[in-house]
């Protein structure tokens, strides 16, 4: 039995699920605002780094640069409510391959840094501290009990 008193009760899960939402999303949703003008208007060299520099196979460059600058302004929001954790954090990390694989492979310390961030949250959700949660106590306050 170890003298030290266990870890969990100063920093509880909440809080680790807490600030890997806040950090993930803060890198993901900044980098969608590289990505636009004002409030949400795409830049034209948007358009052209996803012809050139971030060319995809399978899906043309215009649409790409809409779904990603997208996905980088609405997942992080989400994220940062808790708000479909699991599934904005799957979409990030889906994100974070296609990434990996086709634009810049080289930058594996990068991306694994964000998968670690991100497969926490897709496998135990937003944790205490998010809507999720909120939503989840009042549905389950609503259902009748099963005796």
């Amino acid at each position: 039995m170890s003298a030290w008193p266990a870890p969990q009760r100063f920093v509880p899960e909440a809080m680790l699920l807490l600030m890997a939402r806040l950090g993930i999303a803060a890198v993901f949703f900044q980098s969608g605002r590289t990505k636009v003008e004002g409030l949400l208007t795409i830049k034209e060299s948007t358009y052209q780094l996803f012809a050139s520099e971030y060319a995809l196979p399978l899906i043309p460059s215009d649409i790409a640069a809409r779904l990603s600058t997208g996905a980088e302004h609405l997942f992080p929001v989400l994220l940062v409510l808790g708000l479909c954790t699991r599934l904005s954090a799957l979409a990030l990390l889906g994100m974070t391959t296609v990434i990996e694989i086709f634009v810049y492979p080289d930058a594996w310390p990068t991306h694994l840094s964000w998968a670690a961030l991100l497969l926490p949250l897709v496998v135990r959700g937003g944790g205490a501290w998010s809507m999720d949660h909120i939503r989840r106590n009042r549905s389950l306050q609503r259902s009748p009990s099963v005796a």
